[in-house]
């Protein structure tokens, strides 16, 4: 009989959750709701006493000061409320095997504790709710807020039964599937049955090599081959040959500007990577993340990833892997991480739920779980959430994008990747269940409204504090030298890591050792599962003690599963029984290269006046700039921002906002390891003054220019992320890029098109640049299949992600304004390209022409880096969304900030006035608002003015106007005046939400507070 635990706020406490809650339920349209109470369930089961129960209540679960515990015998005979008949209830406990990593950690502290006969938790919520709460608005609230069905259950206006279900030992069942004699129909029946996301030419492969062996495939082996041949795993797309064909808007063949494309990687990204051909790229596109050198003795790992499909079903959950996902990739090149980044792109926030698709979640609540997933996973992990985007766009409603990214510091030379003959193949971290089961195969289709009921086992759930054991283990015992290889347990789980490990040599594995979170589980799930916070590395055997000693110091389970053999073939045993036997060489190499068509049709590009002609359709100059910074893509992240912590590990130099108040937004941050902050310390010590390098991480991204051309957005978001980074302080000669392609159905010609063109663009950019592609990574079919089978992709989203080398982090500048008197410049030139621009957005109108590609960006970084590294850059910041006029309004809403001598209500800061009739011949209008690449504003003092434009001849640098003393923004085009306005009412625009947003949550909270309504529930324990 399990026992039921409840820990309500102890009177006089304030839960904060309620108040989240209740202003999130106003935000969703359910005004009846006066006040939400939270209150947390554990469900204990097992031998436990009295004694054991007041151990784990008061000495693990309750704290006296915060929390009332009741403790119920019964999980189920509970009597009801009293004193609450107004309330309504929803219950929400996960479902049956899935992880639970409060109650596991529980356990853990039960068994530290020396607490004998709990053999089971689960942890769940019971919500109250007050208010004139209609059975439709419950249940409103419970399926849209409080639970998600694809992980958790929930139960209204009664007591949710513990979700403990006896789970019968395995059956042991492999099964043999016959594809001897099937025809193309039959083998692809037998693909779409198993969501093996196989096609025909892949079955038929599979088919005659069974063929040849003279026997079929286990059940074993066939999810083994098609995680390890999926589109997730081996970028299928990407090594395809191309037939690459153009078209004019006629559809006539244009034969001149076609060609044969010799796999998307090889021709294009690696190519580039080849071609700058960079000393201090360490490893690129072969280990779990790029690796590049910082000094001599200190190199940088980076990767960054993507976690679509899962956090559009279940958003907490699958932010939260992603994030762990990246940092696992980190630790599988044996570096330690320093520093996560984000890019998310969401749907409307205001989305009218009636529009919304079958059988997807609305964007509000998509955004809210990927933030707080990234944030739990990055927080308890210790790690500084430090740069990103957020990108908002009705393509996304159903697919929004999740990027995660990982920075990564270790020593030079310290990553071994050559498991040798007799390895031990030795697993440790996470115990294994059936979540996230064929995850890579899922993440390889298209979705529909079937999605979630099907894939609730493709989502995994996080737990970072094993994972922070775990990331104690590698740098221990990388420091140590006690493996040879070491990999993370991403896609496809086992079978990934060791079938990649073992590549060159073969592997035997026993399944039967593995641990598992329950029984039940037959051997292809145990060989699959994509269960988080697991690492496989390759141990010696003279160093098997020494390594499992480490892990039991750092309570981080790790098993023996079998040994690299030599013999190469992958065998798997279950027990005594032979249940996989697979040629490394036919699993890796047999995969069947895909010919694949694309057709491009060369849009009609009217003249660009087409696109300043929309301008007119336009306010005010100053009401068009005030709705750009109010818009949701240009707005503050602050929101966002704050719930992410920044600073932990002290390495953060540059900050995601700066400034006196800490508002203005960085171009990018800047970091230093701990490792070269110590080593300066050191030096100085010594009476050496030696430079503090540190690394830039910036991003481009810019999906409305992909609307127009792939070729050009692709250009224009590498541009950003380098040029972002160059701004900062970082050396152009120093800086390695990584692409993350989000794309629709590979198959559809035109979409295929518009992926070759983007990597084409990704070559044509990073060689000009002298930028190399150090890892990247795809994720392809984001599109959703409607119940009336119509196609919704995504807009085609490339992310470029920027890693610089700050030689000195000393020398950096940032965007606020600085002192009153500096001149203000434009460095770049100003074409007057409007297409796919943020203004036109305004106007629900994509343009024409978007900004044109330009091969002198690189001497123009180099000299502007010099200028930064001189010292004669106060502030600078990029042009980028809302060009030129949103670059100055920030910069002058960074340099607002208080008056000195504490009064917090009054405000000090600088303005600006600017006259732009040199930018173009575009018209004013045009010059303000349009975003052409390469240009960054720079504030120079006047003394060192003219060293500036020394060491800026030959580029177009234009004097645009001065930093005043009044806190005003004031643009002329010569005499006319375009718009005065105050820094205060930019300000408003741009952070008016984040206000608001604010008011908006202390309003409930007040709410909460003032009408609480606590359940009569006695304090104490019933028994």
């Amino acid at each position: 009989m399990a026992i039921r635990v409840e820990l309500r706020a102890a009177t006089g406490q304030q839960d904060g959750r309620g108040a989240e809650l209740l202003a999130d339920a106003h935000a969703l349209g359910v005004a009846g709701l006066t006040g939400v109470e939270v209150v947390d369930l554990f469900f204990l089961d097992g031998a436990v006493d009295d004694a054991a129960i007041d151990a784990i209540v008061g000495g693990i679960l309750a704290d006296p000061v915060m929390h009332r515990p009741v403790v119920y015998r019964d999980a189920v005979d509970v009597p009801a409320e009293q004193g609450a008949s107004a309330a309504r209830s929803v219950e929400v406990t996960p479902l049956p095997g899935v992880t639970d990593s409060e109650a596991e950690t529980l356990l853990d502290a039960a068994r530290q504790a020396g607490v004998d006969g709990l053999q089971r938790a689960a942890s769940g919520k019971r919500y109250v709710l007050h208010g004139a709460l209609s059975d439709d608005d419950v249940v409103r609230l419970a399926s849209g807020q409080l639970a998600n069905a694809v992980i958790q259950r929930f139960v209204v206006d009664t007591r949710i039964e513990p979700p403990f279900v006896a789970t019968p030992p395995s059956d042991g069942l492999v099964e043999t599937i016959a594809l001897a004699g099937l025809d193309d129909a039959g083998l692809e029946a037998v693909s779409h049955e198993r969501r093996l996301s196989l096609d025909v030419a892949e079955m038929r492969a599979l088919q005659a090599w069974y063929a040849a062996e003279g026997r079929e495939p286990t059940d074993v082996e066939l999810e083994t081959i098609a995680q390890t041949w999926s589109e997730h795993c081996v970028h299928k797309t990407f090594r395809a040959r191309i037939d690459y064909r153009e078209t004019d808007a006629d559809g006539t063949p244009l034969p001149e500007r076609s060609e044969t494309v010799d796999g998307l990687l090889k021709q294009y990204i690696r190519a580039a990577t080849d071609t700058v051909d960079k000393p201090w790229v360490q490893s690129a596109f072969v280990d779990n993340a790029g690796i590049v050198a910082l000094t001599d003795e200190v190199s940088v790992a980076f990767k960054v990833e993507t976690h679509n499909h899962p956090s559009a079903l279940e958003p907490f959950g699958g932010a939260n892997t992603g994030v762990g996902g990246c940092v696992r990739d980190v630790l599988g090149v044996s570096a330690r991480p320093i520093a996560n980044t984000d890019v998310l792109c969401f749907g409307p926030q205001d989305l009218d739920p009636d529009a919304l698709p079958d059988g997807v979640l609305h964007p509000f609540r998509i955004a809210g779980g990927v933030v707080r997933g990234i944030e739990d996973y990055g927080n308890k992990m210790g790690i500084p959430t430090v740069d990103g985007a957020i990108v908002y766009d009705a393509g996304y409603v159903a697919n929004p994008l999740v990027f995660c990214g990982c920075l990564g510091v270790l020593p030079t030379g310290s990553h071994r990747t050559r498991a040798e003959r007799g390895d031990l193949i030795v697993a440790f971290g996470g115990r294994t269940g059936r979540d996230g089961l064929r995850g890579a195969t899922f993440s390889s289709m298209s979705m529909d409204a079937q999605s979630a009921a099907d894939a609730g086992t493709a989502v995994q759930i996080g737990h970072p504090i094993h994972e922070k054991q775990c990331l104690e283990v590698v740098l221990r015992a990388r420091d140590a030298g006690l493996y040879t290889a070491i990999t993370d347990c991403g896609a496809g789980g086992f079978s990934s890591a060791v079938g990649e490990m073992g590549e060159a040599l073969g592997a035997e594995v026993q399944l039967q050792d593995v641990p598992l979170k329950y029984p039940g589980l037959r051997p292809w799930e145990v060989w699959l599962s994509e269960a988080q916070e697991r690492m496989v590395c390759a141990v010696p055997p003279a160093h098997k003690d020494a390594f499992f000693a480490l892990c039991a110091e750092h309570a981080c389970e790790a098993t023996v599963l079998g040994t690299f053999t030599g013999s190469g073939r992958l065998v798997l045993r279950d027990g005594e029984r032979v249940v996989g036997d697979l040629a490394m060489a036919f699993l890796h190499d047999g995969l069947p290269r895909r010919e694949m068509q694309a057709v491009w049709t060369q849009p009609v590009r009217p003249d660009i006046d087409a696109d300043a002609a929309l301008l007119d359709a336009l306010g005010s100059p100053e009401s068009t700039l005030r709705a750009l910074l109010a818009s949701p893509n240009i707005r503050s992240r602050e929101d966002v921002v704050r719930t992410y912590d920044h600073e932990v590990q002290g390495g953060t130099v540059v900050k995601p906002f700066v400034g006196p108040s800490g508002v203005g937004p960085s171009d990018a941050s800047v970091v230093v390891p701990l490792e070269l902050f110590r080593a300066n310390t050191l030096a100085y010590a010594e009476g050496r003054e030696e430079p503090l390098p540190g690394v830039a991480l910036s991003c481009g991204i810019a999906p409305r220019y992909g609307l127009l051309d792939p070729y050009v957005m692709a250009w224009a978001v590498l541009d950003e992320a380098v040029r972002s980074a160059v701004a900062t302080g970082a050396d152009p000669d120093r800086i390695s890029v990584l692409d993350n392609f989000c794309w629709g159905n590979p198959r559809l010609p035109d979409r295929l098109a518009g992926l070759v063109r983007a990597a084409r663009g990704c070559h044509d950019a990073a060689v000009a640049y002298g930028t190399p592609f150090i890892s990247g990574k795809d994720s392809l079919n984001n599109e959703y299949v409607a119940r009336d089978g119509e196609r919704r992709p995504i807009p085609g989203t490339l992310l470029v992600s920027a890693l610089g080398v700050v030689p000195d982090v000393r020398a950096t500048v940032t965007t606020p304004l600085k002192r009153a008197g500096h001149r203000l410049y434009l460095l770049g030139e100003t074409r007057g390209e409007l297409g796919g621009s943020a203004v036109l957005g305004l106007l629900d109108e994509l343009g024409t022409t978007p900004p044109a590609p330009f091969e002198g960006a690189l001497e123009r970084y180099r000299k502007l880096h010099r200028a930064i590294r001189e010292g004669w850059v106060a502030a600078a910041h990029d042009c980028s969304d809302g060009g030129l006029g949103v670059a100055l309004a920030e910069m002058a809403i960074g340099a607002s900030g208080p008056r000195p001598g504490g009064q917090t209500q009054a405000r000090v800061g600088l303005g600006l006035d600017v006259d732009v009739a040199g930018l173009g011949e575009h018209g004013p209008v045009a010059a303000l608002f349009c975003e052409s690449t390469g240009r960054v504003v720079l504030e120079v003092s006047d003394e060192h003015a003219e060293a500036l434009e020394q060491a800026l001849a030959g580029e177009p640098l234009v004097a645009i106007g001065r930093v005043t003393a009044e806190p005003t923004l004031r643009v002329r085009a010569g005499q006319a005046e375009l718009l005065t306005t105050t820094v205060a009412a930019v300000s408003a625009a741009f952070r008016g939400h984040v206000e608001q947003d604010a008011a908006h949550r202390e309003a409930a909270r007040r709410q909460q507070a003032g009408g609480r309504h606590q359940g009569a529930s006695p304090a104490g324990v019933a028994r």
